[in-house]
């Protein structure tokens, strides 16, 4: 009868397996949470420049209401280009300035209270609203 001799040939084979097994899981785990961080920073930092896009519209609004006290906003459909967004302006006769910013598919809308006395254009608030 034959001996059969055991030997561990083939367990190194089985560790790097299992080893690269593990490093591509961690490797991939790792890419997956970064690029879900990247684009909910990039949704972030669209919604800032949504921002930025109604303050310039409401700053427009105040320099043309200083001009002209009549002004009543955009013409409805026709939005002021700013930068990569736009902005629809409107006022009311009390006072009150809204602009809305739209920046890649992100809305955000100020609102400002006015008062025109005699001249001088004074701001009583300044918000953002939803």
């Amino acid at each position: 009868m034959k001996k059969y001799i055991l030997s561990n040939s083939g367990q190194a084979l089985v560790t790097i397996l299992f080893i690269s097994v593990i490093g591509i899981t961690i490797a991939t785990a790792a890419a997956v949470f970064i690029l879900q961080n990247m684009k909910a920073t990039s949704v972030t930092e669209q919604g800032v420049d949504a921002y930025y896009v109604a303050e310039s519209g409401i700053q427009e609004a105040l320099i043309r209401k200083l001009r002209d006290s009549s002004y009543s906003g955009t013409t409805p459909g026709q939005p002021l280009s700013v930068g990569g967004g736009s902005v629809v302006i409107s006022t009311t006769s009390s006072g009150l300035v809204t602009a809305i910013g739209t920046y890649n598919g992100n809305v955000r809308k100020i609102q400002v209270q006015t008062v025109y006395n005699n001249g001088v254009l004074t701001i009583s608030s300044w918000k953002e609203i939803k």
